[in-house]
């Protein structure tokens, strides 16, 4: 039996929304589901192998979710790429975890967060 665990984020802006993850995160919408044209947008959106489903649905989930997204490498490429993009309510730093690696927290405008880490190289 295999697993694939998708992380359900609470939205409110569908314009927002799509400013933050499809613009300035580069992340990519897979597929989006309304019941009808008046009805709250339910939507997939991707990045390499990191998945999300973004949700206006009020029974969703709630706004201020954590999801730990755990990287190879490139993260520090990743952060630079993000600065230069000179997002109007971001501009995040990387810090030293206590687990020996590397984090990048981006904070959606729904109080939702991605904690990238990647671990650090080990010398011997």
């Amino acid at each position: 039996m295999s697993h694939k665990v998708i992380p359900i984020l609470r939205i409110f802006d569908e314009a927002k929304a799509r400013e933050f993850y499809i613009d300035w995160l580069d992340f990519s919408v897979d597929w989006e589901h309304r019941f009808d044209s008046n009805t709250p947008l339910y939507m997939q959106v991707s990045k390499e192998d990191i998945v999300l489903h973004l949700s206006e649905h009020h029974d969703d989930g709630c706004p201020g979710a954590k999801v730990f997204i755990e990287t190879s490498e490139g993260l520090a490429r990743y952060q630079k790429l993000l600065i230069e993009k000179n997002y109007k309510y971001g501009h995040p730093g990387l810090e030293e975890a206590p687990w020996n690696a590397i984090t990048l927290t981006l904070h959606d405008p729904f109080g939702n967060k991605l904690l990238f880490s990647e671990k650090k190289m080990e010398h011997g």
